[in-house]
């Protein structure tokens, strides 16, 4: 799969992601400081799925109507942060052909997956 991560998400998710062979842009490389906004029209052009730890694309996607490819908000506390990116390895090696076009919130042992 095709990601695009926000410099919000966690650098071992990108690693992880990267390792298991799946293409990952990651904003702190290609477009350091972007704003929301021009982030999430990035991976738009991309035609790649957003991973983020930014509620705010919540607002962007769902209350501002824009255009996504799909989202993936990462939530999780400093407690269960050890285990971020194996989760979202889990979750796109099991469910990854249900978040093209979702806004999806993965949690510690919790995922849900919302088709706009």
């Amino acid at each position: 799969m095709r990601f695009v991560a926000d410099e919000s998400c966690d650098f071992s998710v990108v690693r992880g992601l990267r390792n298991s062979g799946h293409n990952v842009a990651a904003i702190a490389e290609i477009a350091p400081r972007a704003v929301d906004e021009e982030v999430l029209k990035l991976a738009l052009q991309r035609g790649t799925i957003l991973i983020t730890e930014d509620k705010d694309f919540g607002q962007l996607v769902f209350a501002s109507m824009k255009a996504t490819e799909g989202v993936l908000l990462l939530r999780f506390p400093a407690r269960a942060r050890s285990g971020l990116a194996s989760a979202v390895l889990d979750l796109v090696a099991k469910r990854g052909d249900e978040l093209p076009g979702c806004f999806a919130v993965l949690q510690p042992g919790r995922v849900r997956i919302r088709r706009r």
